[in-house]
């Protein structure tokens, strides 16, 4: 792959001089869903693919990308030293706003460089190829420019480029998990405090299938920032009745149960109950994995979509018909929606046995139901974003 991309560099830039390689991941939430944002847990992996980047540095200040996924429009360009949003920014969105968040923070490119993306996660499915693409740009800036910044600072700052500039505001699940990945194990991250672990995913017979609905969404113009309004209003009701939190992430059931009642608004009711009742079942679901109870973690799984279809509503048909067709399926140990909801992808824990027969079987059900034909991927857990070479 990557001597592939080095002559498309080549072809596009010009030869000469030194190029550096790197590669940052997808990431796949195995339970914990639009609990980031509400100060709660997650339990996600980093993904064995994602976004390839080719850079190296110009002797002016213009950042010109070339990315081998757009067929129209492959190029952008935009001065590294006076980042302005724009418009037309497009795809260019998430990588002008990494820059310009470096800069914010005293991390100022001295000079422009060229730069060759290629990613192999599919847009708008829910595996984050927008986080992603912004820790590609973290890594780039790191190394090229020699910035004095660790990975959790990168996180950090990707994280505020996707919620100030591109205008999605989404918590640090995503880019906490592509830069932090590490390979054969998810991260259990209190997203409250950041304290978080590695918990070896040792499944054995079991394969993580990742079903891609091919329903596309945009999160930024759909209702994932309304849901995020919605969970800080619950918040905001039950401060002014005397309970003190800053997330509906602190509250436990017991709490919750004495405390729900100050919701009156049936709405606001629905989401507080999917924020904090999805939090703890992601820390039941990481002691039941480190117990060994596959299916335990399994049931979760399916609690988790349930409530992320009538509590939290953020499903869809087309998910909701995956999801059904894979708790019918031999050998599924649990299925749920994965990222933030309104299309995008399924993620199932299936005995490897059966795994051929659940992708045609799911398949089949889904495409007579929906017409839409579905792509599915038996999930390797990778590193987390970095650097592979210069050459």
């Amino acid at each position: 792959m990557i001597k592939k991309l080095l002559r498309e560099f080549d072809k596009q830039f010009g030869a000469g001089g030194v190029k550096s390689a790197f590669f940052s991941p997808g990431r796949v939430n195995l339970i914990g869903e639009h609990t980031d944002y509400n100060g709660g847990h997650v339990f996600p992996c980093a993904l064995d693919f994602g976004t390839w980047g080719i850079a190296r540095k110009r002797n002016d200040m213009l950042c010109r990308i070339f990315s081998r996924n757009i067929k129209n429009f492959p190029w952008k360009e935009f001065p590294v030293d006076h980042v302005e949003k724009r418009e037309n920014d497009g795809w260019v969105a998430y990588e002008k706003g990494v820059v310009k968040v470096f800069a914010d923070h005293g991390y100022r490119c001295d000079s422009g460089f060229d730069m060759l993306m290629y990613g192999t996660i599919p847009n708008g499915a829910g595996l984050s190829s927008s986080a992603s693409v912004e820790l590609l740009m973290s890594v780039i800036l790191k190394d090229l420019f020699r910035f004095p910044v660790d990975m959790i600072q990168m996180v950090k700052m990707s994280q505020m480029a996707e919620n100030s500039y591109v205008g999605m505001q989404c918590g640090i699940l995503d880019q906490f998990a592509i830069g932090m990945g590490k390979k054969g194990a998810a991260i259990f991250l209190d997203c409250n405090t950041l304290h978080y672990e590695y918990a070896p995913l040792v499944l054995e017979d079991m394969d993580i299938i990742i079903g891609n609905t091919n329903k596309k969404r945009g999160l930024v113009d759909s209702k994932y920032n309304e849901r995020r309004e919605s969970c800080e209003a619950a918040v905001r009701v039950l401060n002014d009745n005397g309970v003190h939190i800053r997330y509906l992430g602190e509250l436990d059931e017991k709490t919750f149960e004495e405390v729900k009642g100050f919701l009156r608004d049936p709405v606001l009711l629905k989401r507080a109950t999917h924020a904090v009742s999805e939090n703890l079942r992601t820390i039941r679901a990481v002691q039941l994995l480190k117990n060994g109870d596959i299916p335990g973690f399994g049931q979760l799984m399916n609690a988790s979509h349930v409530s992320l279809r009538d509590d939290y509503e953020v499903s869809c048909p087309e998910l909701d018909i995956m999801v059904e067709a894979a708790w019918n399926s031999p050998g599924v140990i649990g299925s749920r929606m994965t990222g933030g909801g309104f299309g995008g992808c399924t993620v199932s824990l299936v005995q490897r046995k059966e795994t051929e027969n659940f992708i045609r079987r799911v398949g089949e059900e889904y495409r007579r139901k929906t017409k839409l034909k579905p792509d599915f991927y038996v999930a390797g857990i990778g590193d987390g974003a970095g650097k592979t070479g210069d050459y």
